[in-house]
């Protein structure tokens, strides 16, 4: 991991940190209601004030510079820059504005998301991404944004985890909106992966010297079972979770095995949409957290079964490094047009306090040395890759799970604000230091 110009940053998304969810002509997200239905969040919690980044900005951008990373991956709020009719909401750009310019002050590159989750709910209202014509107004979007940041952007990521967004968001309610229905987490994937693909040439015309791309949260899955429904069922939830989303991006097409995990789910598509979905990308985003262990469910599909004795974060994610330099090698494997890849977010959530002025995470240090090995091992089999974010910069509104699960490397007391440094960020800081003195 040093080859040169690798690239070390940390991120946020939008909904998650910035509050201030009425003011300034910010619009409703879905996300917004959502929270606002009993139990759908834990806790009751919501992203009202979340950690009050929309004002805080500037100190936040100090306290990214102090870790010294390079660069800082975070997401543009379609509801804060874009009126329900189309028009630019100047108050809300100002805001992106004066934080990119202000990293740039800084040395940081910018990392910019333009959908992490937060669509306008007034476009959920005429269907969301069950509705086509949200593909095009996502691209519309798009457009507009890249003219409104042209030249304060390093590089530009369309989506954020279309798994999630269509799976948790539409397949089993488990995220907004809410939708609990395999057909419509299909289309939905679908038009969010259409919407992407007319994005791109959006981007791309309105900023065009800047490297676009998209991030995808990719898993990987084994089984301890012996059979061969067993081994297939490994298969299933790999291809599910990642063949869905990269099979279309990289080679114009649906994986047909999707559909005999389920089936009867094929989304409607018009012809030349896996054209505009295939285009070129300039690098891909990797997002990787845990590995899933699988058996057969004994008819189609396949079912976790947790293994015992393994080390878990408080998510309840098993800690598994090689997973993330097996994706990474079977990326390479598998995709020949593969493109430079990024880990976009890798981290873990744990229920971090401060004591004596300090938060002790031990258990995060671990995880991250042991998954920077895990890539560098990637890498030196020949995987091109080209940076890695920490997930995340700042404990934050962990979506379902409201304020519980602290993933930060900056702990964040959600009643007074205040920022702590947790050990796993002095240990990046001195890591970062470090790799710069040997590369003097």
């Amino acid at each position: 991991m040093r080859a040169p110009g690798f690239v070390w940053g940390v991120a946020t998304a939008s909904f998650q940190i910035e509050g201030a969810t009425r003011e300034d002509g910010r619009l409703p997200s879905i996300w917004d209601t959502f929270c606002a239905v009993p139990g759908k969040v834990l806790g009751g919690d919501t992203g009202d004030v979340a950690c009050d980044h929309y004002h805080r900005w500037a100190a936040d951008v100090d306290l990214i510079a102090a870790l010294g990373v390079d660069a800082y991956r975070l997401s543009i709020a379609w509801p804060r820059v874009q009126h329900a009719d189309g028009r630019t909401n100047a108050a809300g750009f100002d805001f992106y504005k004066r934080l990119l310019d202000r990293l740039a002050e800084r040395g940081i590159a910018r990392y910019v998301t333009l959908y992490h989750w937060d669509l306008p709910q007034h476009l959920q209202d005429r269907g969301g991404w069950l509705d086509r014509d949200t593909a095009q107004r996502f691209a519309d979007y798009a457009g507009l944004v890249a003219r409104e940041l042209q030249g304060r952007v390093t590089a530009w990521m369309t989506l954020n985890e279309p798994w999630c967004s269509a799976f948790l968001g539409h397949g089993n309610g488990h995220h907004a909106p809410g939708l609990a229905d395999l057909r419509a987490a299909t289309q939905s994937m679908h038009h969010l992966l259409l919407g992407h693909g007319l994005a791109l040439p959006a981007l791309r015309a309105a900023d065009p010297s800047v490297a676009c791309g998209i991030v995808a949260n990719l898993g990987r899955a084994t089984t301890d079972g012996a059979s061969a429904a067993d081994q297939d069922a490994a298969h299933l939830y790999e291809l599910q979770h990642n063949a869905w989303v990269l099979d279309p991006l990289l080679r114009g097409r649906y994986p047909q095995d999707l559909f005999r995990l389920w089936p009867g789910t094929e989304p409607r598509v018009e012809s030349g949409d896996f054209d505009r979905i295939r285009a070129p990308l300039d690098f891909l985003g990797v997002n990787y957290y845990f590995r899933e262990n699988v058996r057969s469910d004994g008819a189609h599909g396949f079912v976790p079964v947790a293994l015992q004795g393994v080390e878990r974060t408080q998510m309840g994610w098993e800690v598994y490094p090689q997973g993330l330099e097996d994706i990474l090698v079977g990326l390479r494997r598998d995709y020949p047009n593969l493109p430079p890849i990024y880990i976009t977010e890798n981290g873990m959530g744990s229920d971090d306090v401060v004591a004596g002025g300090t938060v002790a995470d031990a258990q995060r240090q671990s995880y991250l040395e042991r998954h920077f090995a895990a890539v560098s091992r990637a890498m030196a089999a020949g995987v091109d890759v080209r940076g890695y974010f920490v997930w995340s910069l700042m404990d934050n509104f962990e979506w379902a799970f409201g304020y519980e699960r602290r993933f930060g490397l900056v702990h964040v007391d959600y009643t007074t604000q205040v920022r702590t440094i947790k050990d796993s960020g002095r240990r990046l800081q001195a890591f970062l230091r470090e790799r710069r003195a040997l590369d003097a």
